[in-house]
């Protein structure tokens, strides 16, 4: 049987993956070729099923989003689109599997949600990473300053003052 890590490689997917209005998202034209579709049939699809992609699911990019996004990759392959894409969020994503219905489209999609699993499994775990070191530094900036004031007095005493 092949795995679905045959189909679409991780890498090829994890970098198609961008952050927009605070969210990851994937653009139409990118799942479209992950699918095998091509993109105005996997629009079709989301535009006949609309009420199925709420905002929070797909939202079509504004010509300053897309423009900041195409100069954030450094390409200009997107040029000749007369429309501007859809970004599809992970729920989005998942929906997409309810309006395509091809055996490529479900397996692309499992993997494709695994990978946002995991990317939000790093962000947490650097959350509370960074929590820790917040923590730690803190900890340790009052232990210095207990220290220097040891520092100080023993200074003090040592030049004769007296320490209180």
């Amino acid at each position: 049987m092949i795995s679905v890590a045959d189909i679409v490689p991780i890498q090829q997917i994890a970098s198609r993956i961008f952050k927009i209005r605070d969210h990851r998202v994937m653009l139409d034209r990118d799942l479209a070729v992950l699918y095998g579709v091509e993109t105005r049939n996997l629009k079709r699809q989301v535009n006949r099923h609309r009420d199925r992609f709420p905002e929070d699911f797909a939202f079509e990019l504004t010509r300053k989003e897309f423009g900041d996004l195409r100069s954030q990759i450094g390409t200009s392959s997107w040029g000749g689109s007369r429309y501007l894409p859809y970004a599809f969020t992970r729920d989005g994503i998942l929906m997409l599997s309810s309006v395509l219905s091809s055996n490529r489209a479900i397996q692309v999609n499992i993997q494709i949600i695994r990978i946002f699993n995991r990317m939000a499994d790093m962000i947490r775990d650097h959350d509370n990473l960074a929590q820790r070191v917040s923590r730690i530094e803190r900890r340790l900036d009052t232990e210095s300053k207990a220290i220097w004031q040891v520092i100080h007095r023993i200074e003090k005493e040592s030049r004769g003052g007296t320490a209180k």
